[in-house]
């Protein structure tokens, strides 16, 4: 059947394309309310805990960074950053700096870019993250009903793959945990233990329990279950900052979803342009659906550009600089273990995507038309990438967890070891052996469009942003209960 409708789709495409007439029986239904968890109603008294959650520093280890840090309002639900700092560093956005001090400072640059949180809480969503390692698991062979990093000691309890996403980021030493030694989160983490007892989720728990601010709000959000402070539960926060980000970040107004339920035409360029995603162009292949996406993952040649994710034994980067250390990301590979997946990243929502640069897995491409160029022949566009001097903030010190005797300390990268750690940023693209793995796997065939079609294409794009998602700050709070500050 979905070979028959691929089919269906491409005949009718074709035929659009040699008439000069565009069927509109091509394009996606409207989105709906039932297209949202809760039917887009969830629970106010949730919602509001989820909120407070989302913009509170006290889900950090060290207490200084919130899940709104690298998914800010103001940002867009992002951080505006080809790869953030998350732990150590001090400010939003593209003006976002490392500390200064030893035990307030930077060990590591997120080696992907933060994804905006646009229309995450529809029901179409059935994995989260670049690689797709959070998922929900069609066969039920977790208890917990979703595929994780934690496995089988994933609680139960999570009421959507959006909530499961949200027990993540908390457990990460360079997002959220901090190192060892700094705190008792981090120090859990590192000894492996988020679901056990005095294991993150346990500790962060513990926390929220302390707070009357937020004994009163799980009470409200939980009637049933929450009767004492000791009843609150990590699994709970998480299915609360998943009702808020479900409805804050939802964006379903654009003039593409006016066009879709008859209430307005778009205008000629954006016209034009949506004929070409939907025919010649081939955007609508991958970029499919109500959201412009097929939730598959693909390769298509975009450039790594920061530390990768330690996948791979290719030993170049250690050879050269005398740092241990492995700087691909395999992608989808890294979760399936499966040669053919390496390179391959999920397929992002068009959603707002005016909106949302840097673009691609590593935030590689700083402008909305260069990402759309790779599109049209991605080797060639990785050929000749080069990684912009203003895309990475700067990092001027870093610092390491050297050991001594049987503890650890902190300590500064100087000298080879600091010029080692920064050659990163652009080691994977500068190694032709390296790039060359990235390029062979690209299944992205190059398309001919001429400037005027490129920017009718952009055009579009640009007709799939909700103009109520340019400005967000009524969703920050003024203060949260943990009495911690909100900005940043």
């Amino acid at each position: 059947m979905r070979a028959l409708s691929v089919l269906v789709f491409f005949a009718v495409s074709f035929a659009a394309i040699q008439t000069g007439i565009f069927a509109e029986s091509v394009l996606p239904a409207p989105i709906v309310d039932r297209d949202f968890y809760d039917d887009g109603r969830p629970s106010a008294d949730k919602v509001e805990l989820g909120r407070m959650l989302f913009f509170d520093k006290i889900l950090s280890g060290n207490r200084n960074i919130s899940c709104a840090t690298c998914h800010h309002p103001e940002l867009a639900s992002a951080d505006a950053v080809a790869l953030a700092f998350g732990e150590g560093g001090h400010g939003l956005g593209t003006a976002r700096r490392n500390g200064k001090t030893l035990h307030d400072a930077v060990h590591e640059r997120i080696p992907r870019n933060a994804p905006a949180l646009f229309n995450l809480g529809t029901r179409e969503y059935t994995r989260m993250f670049h690689d797709g390692r959070v998922e929900i698991d069609p066969k039920g062979y977790y208890e917990g009903g979703f595929i994780s990093p934690a496995k089988w000691k994933l609680p139960t309890g999570l009421d959507n793959v959006l909530a499961a996403q949200a027990m993540f980021p908390v457990t990460s030493p360079a997002e959220m945990a901090g190192q060892k030694g700094e705190n008792d989160v981090a120090d859990a983490r590192s000894l492996n233990n988020a679901a056990g007892p005095g294991g993150v989720w346990d500790l962060l728990a513990r926390r929220l329990q302390s707070v009357p601010g937020y004994v009163a709000l799980f009470r409200a959000a939980y009637p049933e279950a929450v009767k004492a402070p000791q009843d609150i539960t990590y699994v709970m926060a998480a299915n609360a900052i998943a009702a808020f980000e479900a409805t804050a970040f939802r964006a379903d107004q654009s003039p593409f979803d006016q066009h879709l339920r008859g209430e307005a035409k778009l205008p000629a360029p954006a016209q034009r342009g949506m004929q070409l995603f939907y025919g010649r162009a081939g955007c609508s292949d991958c970029h499919s659906g109500p959201l412009q996406t097929d939730h598959d993952f693909h390769a298509i040649a975009m450039p790594q550009i920061g530390p990768g994710k330690a996948d791979g034994k290719d030993a170049t980067y250690w050879n050269a600089t005398g740092t241990q250390a492995f700087l691909e990301d395999f992608g989808r590979g890294r979760v399936t273990w499966r040669a053919k997946d390496r390179y391959k990243f999920r397929t992002p929502s068009l959603r707002n995507v005016e909106l949302t640069g840097p673009w691609g897995h590593s935030g590689a491409y700083d402008s909305l038309e260069a990402v759309v160029r790779h599109h049209l022949d991605p080797v060639a566009a990785l050929v000749r990438y080069t990684l912009p001097k203003t895309l990475l903030p700067a990092l001027d010190r870093v610092v390491e967890l050297q050991a001594e005797g049987d503890a650890m300390r902190h300590a500064w990268l100087t000298g080879t070891r600091l010029a080692g750690f920064l050659a990163r940023d652009d080691f994977v693209q500068r190694q032709q052996s390296l790039r060359d793995r990235i390029a062979a796997a690209n299944e992205l065939a190059p398309r001919d469009l001429e400037d005027g079609e490129v920017a009718d294409l952009i055009a579009f794009l640009k007709s799939l942003t909700d103009p109520r998602s340019r400005s967000l700050t009524h969703l920050i709070p003024e203060r949260v209960p943990s009495g911690l500050p909100v900005g940043d």
